[in-house]
């Protein structure tokens, strides 16, 4: 039998959703959990996620687990801010935040995000200056729960998963792929073009995943963590 790799997201993976991204519960062990599974694996174990690493590290602390931050912008080592919004860019969605005070602005070092969860009036409005904002400065656009990305084009969790799997230890190797959001369907079809699987967490809705399990608790229960 082929030997299995696994690549996971984060938010709403590992860990429930918050209200904000600061916001979320992650037992104090889960690090240590975390790198259990990656041994029993043989490391064949990386987390694939729209956080910033840096961001994972300040939840799970220099943890000895592979990490893809920001969508695929970043490998394993934490990145310097890069500055990736024009000054345009940057007005239009001060004017937007004025306008909506309780958007949260995320910087991220290779882009930014608005979360509308707190502000769910405010979705069309953000989507439009986004979407606008994108095209004008040639950035991808990512949608999320209650979330709307901008980042470099080249940079997706499919992506993440084709350099991954061209690397040891996951060469060779069957990928699995479990993710909760939209942004996790390229790391779904990434998965399943190379022979293996993505697992959709949460409620049932179109996707390229082939599996489906309820939520992060029943994730923790099907790895064993």
């Amino acid at each position: 039998m082929q030997a299995l790799a696994l690549f996971l997201d984060f938010d709403g993976t590992l860990v429930e959703i918050a209200e904000t991204p600061d916001g979320i519960h992650v037992a104090d062990d889960l690090a240590h959990r975390l790198e259990g599974l990656s041994r029993r694996l043989d490391g064949r174990l990386a987390l694939v996620t729209g956080r910033a690493i840096a961001d994972i590290h300040g939840h799970l602390g220099r943890a000895t687990i592979a990490t893809v931050g920001s969508h695929g912008a970043e490998f394993d080592a934490a990145a310097e801010p890069t500055e990736s919004l024009s000054e345009s860019a940057a007005a239009a969605i001060a004017a937007l935040a004025d306008q909506w005070p309780r958007l949260l602005v995320e910087t991220k070092p290779h882009g930014v995000a608005i979360h509308y969860r707190q502000e769910p009036g405010a979705a069309s409005a953000v989507l439009t200056v986004m979407d606008d904002i994108a095209a004008k400065d040639g950035l991808a656009v990512r949608h999320g729960k209650m979330v709307v990305e901008l980042g470099p084009p080249h940079a997706n969790k499919g992506a993440a998963v084709e350099r991954l799997m061209a690397l040891p230890p996951y060469a060779g190797t069957t990928p699995i792929f479990v993710g909760d959001d939209v942004t996790d369907e390229d790391g779904f079809t990434a998965a399943v073009a190379a022979g293996g699987h993505g697992i959709l967490v949460g409620d049932p809705r179109p996707t390229a995943a082939h599996y489906r399990l309820s939520g992060p608790e029943e994730v923790h229960r099907w790895l064993n963590l």
